[in-house]
């Protein structure tokens, strides 16, 4: 469906109808005709149906279009993975930094009506019984809503679920010390069950690649720990290294092989991106990734792209946020390629964890490793994990850096080179230009879950990007800096406007996307 067709529907959005939903559950769906709530316990399946929304609304799967306005005319523009050549609402979109709010709502909407609620009905279930469950729903509600508050700033967290006339919204500092926590939580309840020997009963329920193994839902909440603490590591340096080194120390410490990944397994619908670009044609690789991958000749190329259809045998990228006068005029350049073509879509990968620590050794922490050797096996696990070959090579190569970009079709939207880095690691760079090569091949990696390269890309200013050329934010976005964030929602606005006013207290600055969030200082990198 296209963006200009949606319709729009009715739905349980708004936190206070969330809430609302929650006071007759047990009633409305209780069948009096039906087994009884023994027999549904005896196999946990009252808990059981409330892990299958969460999964899937991580990232919105189906239908295809809310995860076009969810996260793809999002977080995978804004962080130079993906272009559009489609001129949404005449040209004036989120490309050149005019946020649509009957877009950026449905971020909001999917957290909240589908992973915060259906965590909370797993904790009124199973906190205190069957905590195995509980510990599970925790570490997908941090995995779920850490993205919300990356998006939007301060949300509703700590009070999510009660009936106070103003629902207020947790500052982003108060937000990731309320999910340390409750890593920490589910952490210590699934290893007292590894270290007794228990069966797992989260086998059939589990809709990861990890089949209901304690031990590797442990080893992805310490990862998912250690992602956390290197976001706020230029507000709280303390607490990102304490959170850092305990992710490391845990006794099953972080993912280390392609097998630890974490996945979402679909069994009925592909990556969502793999309709957007190919059916319809909305998505197409970005004039960043030509610039960087392409000045790298990055093995990687023909598993993240195709060649494209006007150019044979060129990668050819659009640029984001440019005069658009027809579809047709970049249509035929490279659409995304193999790894959208599949069923499990990675949320967190080996080599991200790999580069994540090899920051925090660039950072003096104790990461079981030196920067050098974590950043050089980082980029062997990206290799590996889509089975492509040249990796040593690539890691010893201190020629290459980004190319130009061009526009063979339009020269107005060309530009020079940004992200002039090499990949071969030098011990004497400064700590500024070997932080540079780490994120940009975490952003690299990372393709194309692009939630977390635009939050990475705005902590550190890395990979460089091409700026947009058309900007009509009406001056509240900088062209070079982008877009820092995403406006409160108006359901919200409508429906808890109290609340709104505690998150923008909380915010410090006008509610639209030019305003940093509190983990994105103006501050240097080290």
């Amino acid at each position: 469906m296209k963006l200009n067709t949606i319709k729009r529907t009715a739905i349980c959005i708004s936190l206070l109808a969330a809430v609302s939903c929650t006071d007759n559950f047990e009633e409305i769906n209780t069948n009096p005709n039906g087994i009884t709530p023994e027999l549904l316990e005896q196999d946990f399946n009252h808990i059981k149906g409330s892990f299958g929304p969460m999964f899937n609304n991580i990232l919105v799967l189906t239908p295809e279009w809310k995860y076009q306005v969810q996260q793809g005319l999002q977080g995978d523009i804004w962080s130079g993975y993906m272009a559009t050549g489609t001129a949404f609402r005449g040209g004036t979109n989120n490309t050149t930094y005019d946020l649509v709010d009957g877009w950026n709502g449905f971020a909001w909407g999917a957290a909240y009506g589908d992973v915060m609620f259906n965590a909370y009905n797993v904790e009124q279930k199973a906190k205190g019984k069957y905590d195995q469950f509980y510990a599970l729903s925790l570490i997908l509600k941090v995995e779920g809503m850490h993205r919300v508050t990356d998006t939007y700033g301060p949300i509703v967290y700590s009070k999510f679920g009660t009936t106070d006339p103003v629902i207020a919204y947790d500052s982003q500092d108060e937000v990731y010390n309320q999910m340390f926590k409750e890593l920490d939580v589910a952490v210590a309840e699934l290893t007292k069950r590894v270290d007794a020997g228990e069966a797992s009963t989260f086998v059939t329920t589990d809709l990861s690649s990890y089949k209901g193994d304690y031990k590797k839902w442990v080893k992805f909440a310490n990862s998912l720990r250690l992602r956390l603490a290197m976001r706020i590591v230029k507000k709280n340096p303390a607490l990102a290294k304490t959170e850092a080194e305990k992710a490391i120390a845990q006794k099953f410490g972080v993912m280390t092989s392609n097998d630890d990944l974490f996945k979402v397994v679909s069994p009925t619908f592909n990556n969502p991106i793999a309709t957007i670009s190919a059916a319809w044609g909305d998505i197409r690789m970005s004039a960043d990734m030509e610039s960087i991958m392409g000045g790298y000749t990055d093995p990687r190329l023909p598993v993240f792209f195709n060649t494209s259809a006007q150019f044979p045998g060129q990668y050819k990228g659009v640029r984001t946020g440019i005069e658009i006068a027809a579809k047709a005029d970049h249509v035929d350049f490279s659409a995304i390629g193999p790894i959208v073509n599949s069923k499990e879509i990675a949320l967190m990968t080996t080599s991200e964890v790999y580069l994540l620590r090899a920051e925090g050794a660039l950072r003096g922490w104790n990461m079981g490793g030196t920067a050098q050797s974590l950043y050089e096996m980082g980029i062997t696990a990206s290799f590996d994990q889509h089975g492509v070959s040249g990796a040593t090579s690539y890691i010893a190569d201190n020629v290459k850096t980004a190319k130009a970009y061009v526009d063979p079709n339009f020269p107005a939207n060309n530009g020079a080179a940004l992200n002039n880095v090499t990949v071969a690691w030098d011990a004497t760079a400064t700590n500024e230009v070997k932080l540079q090569k780490i994120i940009t091949q975490k952003w690299i990696a990372g393709f194309p879950e692009g939630q977390e390269a635009w939050s990475e890309y705005r902590r550190t200013g890395y990979p460089k990007l091409l700026p947009v050329l058309k900007n009509t934010s009406g001056g509240k976005i900088d062209s070079n800096l982008g877009v820092r964030r995403v406006n409160f929602v108006q359901s919200e606005k409508d429906g808890n406007p109290g609340g709104v006013a505690t998150g923008l207290t909380k915010l410090g600055g006008a509610d639209n996307g030019g305003t940093r969030l509190w983990w994105d200082t103006t501050g240097p990198n080290f």
